[in-house]
């Protein structure tokens, strides 16, 4: 019997065909897709874009990669959040802001539906996602929020999710804690239990788990991972073991760590050495407690270098898997660094001998980012001079570090100069770069939604026209794969940024930016000066007034417009009360405290028994609200505006007032009153117009404190009622 015998002609046709329609085992070769996003920290917190925090992971995936030194975010965790998982500008997926509702089309404080993220653009090709980490998309900050799963990563097109839906809150009890779509507690959960829980360990663990149990039950099919820690967000909080290797390290001081970064970004080939970099803030000859601010640095190095680890631990499950080389890994930064004040008032709150407060069940959840115990019943300790690490503290590690964290840049998370929007950006993908490249340094700008973009290049994915019969916003990315290999991107649009009325657009190296809904433009060319230190403005007025032309644009097409910080528009249409009867004893969590952002306010507190010291009404925390209240028998109003405190003091004590009150006019007059009569009438600063995460408290307050008193600072007469009016909207 002869064998059969393909001819020539025929074997030729059948390979072009096979070539043409890859069979399933092929099209699985497309990559793994895992992006890795970090909380709150500056352009220069990592190795390999200059610090002395050891970060030996990331460090090897850039030099197995492509390091990007002109990658921008949009200056605050959530929106970035938005952009990066759907492709678009913040305004466009709903969340303009936080998480508050201000009833506009770009504010509604979570994902909208004519959005889709990367996780459901994924799946009809074949994908699965999955999530650990940071969700903050939705609201979760209380019982009734965390009530409304709707959005939640499953109901966003993914198939497992271990993390907090909140955005912030104790790293040894996160609160809104979350497996798939249940609530838990840290102490409760019967699949994670370890010896010591510590939130940064456990992203990494559940990641490690995730592909672990990919390769288990999906071997043949490529996942996206998203995985958003919350290192190295407030409160410092990091194991003993991993502060120790950094004790010690920043007893030198703020300029000698910022002088030392500079040098090694000009090593690195991360900066230009050309610049000059921005004003050092911080002077460490003048700092009080030295030995606490040392401890806060190596505290936040800590942080980082435990989620470093974690890295660490997620490449070497991809290796034995043998899927690192399949596999495009981004690391990137949600923001710039923080310089919110947050646990650092006035005075330290010494640790007791022994626990004082009830031992919380395993079932008991902590409420809002701040708890006010830890689970074994110690009481939680913020001020300056409180030692940062444990979880019985709350301290952010404040400006003048921050301030190191940008080096070199000007100004901070929530505006839009460069400190507050740049951030590292890392691709590795061995088998989609090639080796030639690898270290490679690449200049050319990109933005949160080219993440959309080059997740749909590489994967093959279609973005969707619409969904339901909905119609979904189109990308506004465009892809970086181009630049893997050093080519361009071709990049038609400017990148635009818009968050708490700060605006920014960049066409080339030309950036016009400014502070401030009204503020006026400042220009800067930022291949000379990224630094932003020589405004240009005034000498280019024709080039101000093009690039604002395009900003104005862009904001009327992205949904910035209407904003609940457009006065002229009288478009603040945010719902709800504007007159508030409050008991004695009130305790408003932020959803339900009253909205003063941008707005005239009045607050009248009648007295039952007149007293001497302490809280009238305190609303918002150390970065944002106002207080009220007597010392010493003078009446004291505080504004926290980003934690710049503006405070007002009456120049006489008060003698048995039945009626205190403050009125904070629309044209900016502030007046102290008591019993109807003015004991002070000053102008004010701007209104306030950043809404508080903390609630609002009367007789106490139980939050973060707005100034400079000792919470809970509870009055010590007796309180019949306070009363809150707002002017309208």
């Amino acid at each position: 019997m002869k064998a059969f015998q393909i001819p020539t002609r025929l074997l030729f046709a059948l390979l072009a065909y096979v070539c043409a329609h890859p069979p399933a085992a092929v099209a699985a070769e497309r990559p793994n897709i895992i992006v890795i996003l970090a909380d709150d920290m500056g352009y220069s917190d990592i190795g390999c874009y200059g610090a002395e925090i050891a970060t030996p992971n990331l460090d090897s995936l850039a030099k197995g990669g492509v390091r990007f030194t002109q990658f921008y975010n949009t200056a605050r965790c959530c929106p970035t959040r938005a952009s990066l998982l759907t492709g678009l500008h913040p305004h466009q997926a709903g969340i303009g802001h936080m998480m508050d509702d201000d009833g506009l089309e770009g504010y509604r404080g979570t994902l909208n539906r004519r959005c889709v993220t990367i996780a459901e653009a994924l799946k009809p090709a074949g994908y699965h996602s999955y999530a650990v980490g940071k969700w903050h998309v939705s609201p979760g900050q209380n019982a009734k929020q965390l009530a409304n799963t709707s959005n939640w990563p499953l109901q966003r097109g993914f198939e497992r999710y271990y993390g907090t839906i909140h955005g912030a809150g104790s790293y040894w009890d996160p609160s809104a804690l979350v497996r798939d779509n249940k609530q838990i507690t840290a102490a409760n959960d019967p699949e994670y239990r370890p010896a010591e829980f510590y939130y940064t360990d456990a992203v990494s663990e559940h990641a490690v788990r995730f592909i672990r149990d990919h390769a288990r039950d999906h071997a043949q099919e490529p996942f996206f991972l998203y995985v958003a820690y919350t290192a190295a967000h407030w409160p410092m909080h990091a194991k003993e073991a991993d502060i120790a290797k950094y004790r010690g390290r920043y007893d030198a001081g703020f300029g000698v760590i910022r002088d030392a970064r500079w040098a090694r970004q000009q090593q690195l080939g991360v900066v230009d050495a050309k610049w000059t970099t921005s004003p050092l803030v911080g002077d460490w000859s003048n700092v009080k407690d030295k030995a606490f601010e040392a401890r806060c640095m190596e505290t936040y190095a800590a942080m980082i270098d435990c989620m470093d680890q974690g890295i660490g631990r997620v490449v070497a499950e991809l290796k034995e898997r043998g899927k690192l080389d399949n596999t495009l890994i981004l690391y990137l930064q949600d923001n710039g660094a923080c310089a919110e004040t947050v646990g650092r008032g006035p005075k330290a709150e010494p640790r007791g001998a022994q626990p004082t407060l009830p031992v919380m069940s395993p079932d008991a959840f902590q409420v809002n980012s701040t708890p006010k115990q830890t689970r074994d019943g110690w009481p939680v300790r913020q001020g300056y001079g409180v030692m940062p690490g444990g979880p019985d503290t709350y301290v952010a590690y404040g400006r003048d570090w921050a301030n190191v964290s940008n080096t070199p840049f000007r100004e901070y998370k929530h505006w839009v100069h460069e400190g507050g929007i740049s951030t590292p950006f890392i691709a590795h993908w061995p088998a989609g770069i090639a080796e030639a490249n690898n270290g490679r340094i690449e200049k050319q700008p990109g933005q949160l939604p080219d993440i959309m973009a080059t997740v749909l290049d590489v994967s093959g994915a279609k973005y969707p026209a619409e969904r339901d019969g909905q119609a979904i916003t189109p990308p506004e990315g465009v892809s970086l794969r181009p630049a893997f290999s050093g080519q361009p991107l071709g990049r038609t649009r400017p990148l635009v940024w818009e968050h708490e009325g700060n605006r920014a657009i960049r066409e080339g190296d030309w950036k016009l930016v400014a502070k401030g809904l009204h503020a006026p433009w400042e220009l800067y060319d930022l291949a000379a000066d990224r630094t932003e230190l020589h405004d240009l403005a005034a000498a280019e007025p024709a080039r101000v007034a093009a690039l604002g032309a395009q900003w104005d644009a862009w904001a009327k097409r992205a949904n910035v417009w209407p904003s609940p910080l457009d006065k002229a528009a009288g478009t603040r249409s945010k719902g709800g009360p504007t007159h508030f009867d409050l008991a004695p004893d009130a305790n408003l969590p932020g959803d339900e405290a009253p909205d003063y952002t941008s707005r005239a306010f009045t607050v009248t507190v009648t007295l039952a028994e007149p007293g001497t010291d302490g809280m009238l009404v305190a609303q918002g925390g150390s970065n944002h609200g106002w207080a009220l209240f007597l010392e010493a028998g003078k009446l004291h109003f505080v504004i926290n505006r980003g934690g710049k405190v503006e405070e007002f003091t009456s120049p006489e004590k008060l003698a048995d007032a039945k009626s205190i009150a403050v009125r904070l006019a629309a044209d900016r007059t502030l007046t102290l009153l008591a019993d109807g009569r003015e004991l002070l009438k000053q102008q004010a600063g701007p209104l306030p117009q950043t809404f508080p995460i903390d609630g609002l408290q009367v007789g106490r307050d139980l939050g973060g404190t707005v100034g400079k008193y000792k919470a809970p600072f509870a009055f010590t007469g007796k309180i019949s009622r306070a009363v809150i009016d707002l002017s309208p909207r």
